[in-house]
């Protein structure tokens, strides 16, 4: 592990926690972070446990993370003697919330239904610290959806705020639940915060998120962006399509479009900036591309995993079929980088600014090897959580072989001869890093965790109240049965709720509530309506007035927040073209025939490329008005699942573009 390695880039809100802390909690909080990922490591590759002792366990230590790292008044204030007192009782309440099920676990099982009082006790002790914790965490506007939830189960004739059910509308009311029947279903059962969310979280997840820490501890980050630049830097616009690569390759992995826009971001913004775009495209381009990670394989968010545990459908087999849409919507960007670069006149970085291609392979060689073998394991049928815990002792393998092959070999022709110390600074420099690693992977999983733990909590109140069915009833009623208003409703849905929720508890609520109609009352595949869901969920990472991607760059670019979001959204157009492309050409998910595989992949790109031009305007030239209001009608009927009509708009499409390359060469020659 090099000491020129970059420095890891925390989420900013960690970042200003972590500044009034008392060194001695700052110490604590690593040795917490790296036992929870110890524990993870363990339960991934050497012993198994079960669902609830995972779980639980899981979300103790992520609920006490959550409390000395995020102060109860703040980031900006110290604790005091009454903070201390609160958070030192919140720290023992999320310490006992998940232990006492381990301690209680087949006693509780054995009174199933008919529970104590210590054990209704213990679950209303354990909602509301997962309630604050999720507010100190993931924002207020999660838990304030959760404690919406909570009190729409208790409300009803026959439940414990009966007066509340009345103010109910028809659709949406029921008999309600007793304390004690919620308390049953959020924290003795398997539906609620323990359910299949937290699950996720607390085993596929964490390991690929502790996979990407260990690869940005390591310095992958600087290396894909090098690499990136290597091959991309000459052309008009490279810092631009290098970002585009290497915030797609990091964000692949991070787990978080806002903390790859922080990271990829605070290299390439400054070099797009500095090549002619404006701070508001840098910072626009930087979220578009790095909310592209969150669709991009193989970690996909934490996406490709839950999609796999709700449809039983295998993790590699998502992972295969989100290949072509995850490079159809960077190759957009891409296309958008073009040509904002070729309307301005940008040109290259100069040889000499770029690195070599075989100079950063040589440097960062151990970065290909992990991701080789998670590949390799994958397509083997090894379970995620397997495959993510042989891709971490991959990553510290070949970064202690280039430790001793730099030792051995490369320091002795520089000068720096093999000695005792020599030896003992690589040994306390690699060992730091190894720390640092784990304590970087579990305090990057806080936020997910507690999302899901909360996302848990909701969908438990969605199967015990049947507002499920009722959802979906009102979205048929509401839509009239036409299926692209109905999308339409999931994308404005998706918006609202990604105001209060982070993207990964946004598609799991969306899907409980909206996923029966697509699929039922709306005959999408299973697959399709769950990859649907899942990419309009990632909207409010660039969709103004929210955009928190885009706010994130809009900080690193020092530009204005709302127009570097109208940039991001504007760039990120395929988020919303790609999910309504699969819905009415769904060969290109599930396969078919090669001969309409083929031309499905062939028409998807001819109209997300015409699209993206007619929006800019430009394409080899500039385009006239006619030409890009033509583009709009062809586009929707290359979306048509009609062949006739689709070879129609495909045709139109090709005339404009080759009327456009005409006209660039008429010009060019005059």
């Amino acid at each position: 592990m090099a000491q020129t390695d970059p420095p890891v880039e925390l989420p900013s809100n960690l970042k200003s926690a972590d500044r009034i802390q008392p060194r001695p909690v700052l110490i604590f909080i690593t040795l917490v972070g790296v036992m929870l990922s110890l524990f993870q490591l363990y339960s991934a590759g050497i012993q198994t446990f079960g669902l609830f002792y995972q779980r639980s366990i899981h979300l103790s230590f992520v609920m006490v993370l959550v409390f000395l790292i995020f102060p109860v008044f703040g980031p900006r204030r110290e604790r005091g003697i009454l903070g201390w007192v609160i958070d030192g009782t919140l720290l023992a309440a999320a310490f006992m919330s998940g232990f006492y099920i381990v301690w209680n676990l087949d006693d509780i099982i054995a009174r199933a239904g008919f529970w104590n009082q210590t054990d209704i006790t213990m679950g209303i002790i354990a909602t509301i610290t997962v309630l604050e914790a999720s507010r100190r965490a993931v924002g207020l506007g999660m838990t304030v959806i959760g404690v919406i939830a909570i009190l729409y189960a208790l409300a009803g004739s026959r439940g414990a705020l009966p007066g509340l059910g009345e103010w109910l509308p028809g659709i949406l009311s029921h008999r309600g639940a007793s304390v004690e029947r919620l308390v049953g279903q959020l924290y003795l059962g398997q539906e609620g915060i323990f359910g299949l969310p937290l699950g996720v979280a607390a085993t596929y997840v964490f390991m690929f998120v502790l996979f990407g820490a260990f690869l940005e501890v390591t310095g992958a980050g600087r290396f894909f962006i090098n690499l990136a630049l290597a091959a991309t830097g000459r052309k008009p616009g490279g810092p631009a399509k290098a970002a585009v690569i290497a915030s797609a390759g990091m964000g692949s992995i991070s787990g978080s479009a806002i903390a790859n826009v922080v990271t990829t971001g605070a290299f390439t913004i400054p070099l797009m900036k500095r090549l002619g775009y404006k701070g508001k495209q840098a910072g626009g381009i930087e979220a578009a591309a790095s909310t592209g990670g969150q669709i991009t394989p193989p970690l996909m968010g934490a996406g490709a995993f839950l999609i796999s545990e709700y449809t039983n459908i295998p993790y590699i087999e998502i992972v295969m079929v989100s290949i072509f849409p995850a490079i159809l919507y960077l190759g957009t960007v891409y296309l958008f980088v073009h040509i904002v670069a070729m309307k301005a006149g940008m040109k290259g970085m100069s040889p000499s600014e770029l690195p070599l291609v075989r100079s950063v392979m040589a440097a960062g060689w151990q970065f290909i090897v992990p991701l080789l073998v998670l590949i390799f394991l994958l397509i083997n049928n090894y379970s995620p959580m397997r495959v993510g815990f042989w891709a971490i002792i991959s990553v510290i393998v070949v970064a202690a072989l280039r430790a001793l092959v730099v030792m051995l070999f490369i320091d002795p022709r520089r000068g720096k001869p093999l000695t005792a110390v020599r030896l003992r600074e690589v040994l306390m420099l690699g060992i730091s890093k190894l720390i640092e690693a784990l304590a970087l992977g579990a305090r990057n999983a806080v936020a997910v965790s507690i999302a899901c733990a909360v996302a848990g909590i909701i969908v438990g109140v969605v199967g015990l109240t049947g507002l499920g069915l009722k959802f979906s009833s009102m979205m048929v009623a509401l839509s009239g049965g036409n299926l692209v208003l109905a999308l339409l409703l999931v994308l404005v849905a998706s918006l609202v709720l990604g105001m209060g929720l982070p993207v990964t508890a946004s598609y799991i609520v969306l899907i409980v509530l909206v996923g029966p109609a697509l699929s039922t009352e709306f005959a999408i595949p299973l697959l399709i309506a769950h990859l649907v869901v899942f990419w309009y969920s990632q909207d409010s990472n660039v969709t103004p007035p929210i955009a928190l991607a885009g706010f994130a760059g809009a900080a690193v670019a020092g530009s204005g927040p709302m127009e570097t979001s109208v940039q991001a959204w504007k760039f990120a157009k395929g988020l919303y073209l790609i999910p309504l492309f699969m819905v009415f050409n769904p060969e290109i998910i599930l396969g078919g025939p090669l001969h309409i595989v083929l031309w499905t992949a062939v028409i998807a790109i001819l109209a997300l490329m015409t699209f993206a031009a007619a929006i800019e305007g430009y394409l080899f030239t500039w385009m006239d008005p006619i030409s890009r209001l033509t583009v709009i009608p062809a586009t929707i009927a290359i979306f048509w699942p009609e062949l006739v009509v689709e070879v129609t708009g495909a045709a139109v499409l090709v005339g404009v573009v080759a009327l456009n390359w005409w006209q660039g060469r008429r010009r060019a020659a005059g």
